[in-house]
């Protein structure tokens, strides 16, 4: 938070451009932190986890909406699935199936790494939205409670940015996009299509910048194996058993975001219909017999 207020409070003096360079960083690792406290950190009361984070200034995305989905996203034997993972990037075949031609063509290009980051934030955000405010009509209260929340942590940063900020709202809601692009990177390819819930999670053996901005949830699997240990653990967790993990997740694992980077820039890595669902929507009988194993 002082990093943002300072970066606002003197954009004028550092240029807008070289403002927008260190805040898309700095929101980055706020929603990498959001992400820490949802899983019990630093403190073990969660209302003032939950405080710690708030006002979200990542604006686009209330938190609670956010810690809400995220655990739900926490079991495992729903990984992928286009209904019950909500954090899911596969749709149901038959939905894809009936999709209009250039739906088709903008969820394949969505399914590259350059297409996730370029307008993947925005279909993201449209889905996220409409499916909420859908809810919220039909009376679902949690969902109201959080928009609420957010609404109220929204007021002081617009107060601060009319009032004593050098920046722009405009160019401060480009950075809120941008930054979102840079966690795309992230979830692109965290969970793929799997027989087995254990081997749906990847592994990324990378200590760089990205690393840290993430918070080290590159060692995914090991985060979704033990989802309470803290982040600067996840390392040391990996590499202190790096063969049971590596057999466990089935070798999901890439070297570093730079080879993630090669591969899938401009190239699909995932079909956009779930590989594993038939066309009636219903999961293959390998995977309905596998659901909740653990090996």
């Amino acid at each position: 938070y002082a990093a943002y207020l300072a970066i606002t409070a003197y954009a004028g003096q550092m240029g807008s451009g070289y403002a927008l360079a260190v805040l898309v960083p700095v929101l980055v690792l706020h929603s990498s932190l959001q992400h820490e406290f949802i899983h019990g950190h630093p403190t073990r009361y969660q209302w003032l986890n939950d405080l710690l984070v708030s006002p979200a200034i990542g604006l686009l995305v209330p938190y609670l909406r956010f810690k809400d989905m995220h655990l739900a996203h926490h079991h495992d034997p729903n990984l992928t699935d286009p209904y019950d993972d909500p954090e899911s990037n596969f749709l149901d075949p038959v939905v894809w199936s009936r999709l209009p031609k250039w739906r088709q063509v903008l969820c394949n290009f969505n399914n590259t790494l350059f297409g996730r980051m370029l307008i993947g934030p925005a279909l993201g955000l449209l889905c996220f939205y409409s499916k909420d405010m859908s809810d919220l009509v039909r009376g679902n209260r949690r969902i109201a409670f959080s928009y609420g929340n957010h609404l109220l942590g929204l007021l002081p940063i617009c107060a601060w940015h009319l009032s004593v900020s050098t920046l722009p709202l405009w160019a401060y809601g480009i950075a809120a996009y941008v930054a979102i692009s840079v966690l795309k990177i992230r979830t692109f390819l965290e969970h793929k299509a799997h027989e087995r819930a254990s081997a749906r999670t990847v592994l990324i053996e990378d200590g760089g910048i990205l690393s840290f901005l993430f918070l080290n949830n590159n060692y995914h699997a090991i985060h979704h194996s033990h989802p309470g240990l803290v982040w600067h653990k996840l390392p040391e967790k990996f590499h202190s058993q790096s063969e049971y993990y590596l057999r466990r997740n089935g070798g999901y694992w890439y070297k570093s975001y730079g080879q993630v980077l090669r591969l899938y820039f401009f190239t699909r890595k995932d079909p956009v219909a779930h590989p594993l669902m038939d066309r009636n929507g219903q999961q293959d009988q390998a995977v309905r017999d596998s659901e909740g194993l653990v090996t």
